[in-house]
């Protein structure tokens, strides 16, 4: 995946007017990887700039990252706001995308941030990314180092813990690249078979590989899912929900940090204490 920085990448500023003709099109609302994909469409950016990797280990793309921003200063102009379940939400439904200067909505942000004297939660939310990042990065780095038959195990867990039962690893040679099967149950009485494949490295998983990898399962399953420490090109998820096809689901390196963290395989939170002295009251005393 490339990671060479291109002339034609545009700022996060020079996204913001796209952001809103992206949640236009989707009728107001719309979650972060609808509202991208149209930003990509609409902006009209080429394959060279959607692959340009975002930090030195490359988690996430940087244009994705920079439209992070362009959500942050449409929130803090007031244009938009986002649910505690992802979902970015446009607040004035007549709103007209071509006459907004977008040098406007950054300029009067900005001033309200030297105003305040400190960054607005939103501002904060947005920098500690690359803490998320590097953590993310540190924890895919470790599980590189780990023997593949470890990554296979620790994919069963994972699907375990997800609600999966049966799950067994079965990972041999010659038997298509499938690592795994097992059995998710939905609502106690309905249940369907589910192959699993892991790809444990840092490099794009290709469509040729998804083709693969369902002409392993086709027959065997009711559903694939791969896994990777890596990530998936954007032919890869079309092929992997190409109509007439089975299905197969995909766990990116970033999801699968996501998860780790979620059930806490690995991984431990800390929650720091944060004192705070009112000399208000004491004065009072």
């Amino acid at each position: 995946m490339a990671k060479k920085k291109f002339d034609s990448m545009p700022s996060y500023d020079e996204l913001i007017i796209p952001t809103l003709k992206a949640l236009k099109y989707l009728g107001g609302s719309g979650t972060i990887d609808e509202i991208n994909e149209n930003v990509y469409r609409i902006a009209n950016l080429p394959d060279e700039i959607l692959k340009v990797l975002h930090g030195d280990n490359g988690l996430g793309s940087e244009i994705d990252y920079r439209l992070a921003w362009s959500r942050t200063y449409l929130k803090k102009f007031g244009l938009v706001e986002n649910s505690s379940r992802g979902i970015w939400i446009l607040l004035k439904a007549d709103i007209e995308p071509d006459k907004i200067d977008y040098r406007t909505i950054v300029r009067k942000v900005k001033e309200s941030v030297k105003q305040n004297n400190k960054p607005p939660e939103d501002f904060e939310a947005t920098d500690q990314v690359e803490s998320v990042v590097h953590w993310k990065e540190k924890l895919l780095d470790t599980l590189l180092q780990i023997p593949p038959d470890a990554f296979e195990r620790l994919a069963q867990r994972i699907l375990r813990e997800s609600g999966f039962v049966q799950v067994e690893v079965t990972g041999k040679s010659g038997d298509g690249g499938i690592d795994g099967k097992g059995i998710v149950k939905i609502s106690g009485f309905l249940s369907f078979h589910v192959i699993f494949q892991c790809k444990r490295y840092k490099r794009s998983v290709s469509p040729s590989e998804v083709r693969d990898f369902r002409g392993a399962m086709q027959g065997r399953a009711d559903k694939g899912l791969l896994i990777t420490t890596g990530t998936f090109t954007r032919d890869a998820i079309k092929e992997a929900t190409r109509d007439g096809a089975p299905p197969i689901d995909l766990i990116d390196g970033e999801l699968l940090c996501d998860k780790l963290k979620e059930f806490k395989l690995g991984i431990s939170t800390e929650l720091i204490e944060h004192i705070q002295i009112n000399a208000d009251w004491f004065s009072q005393l």
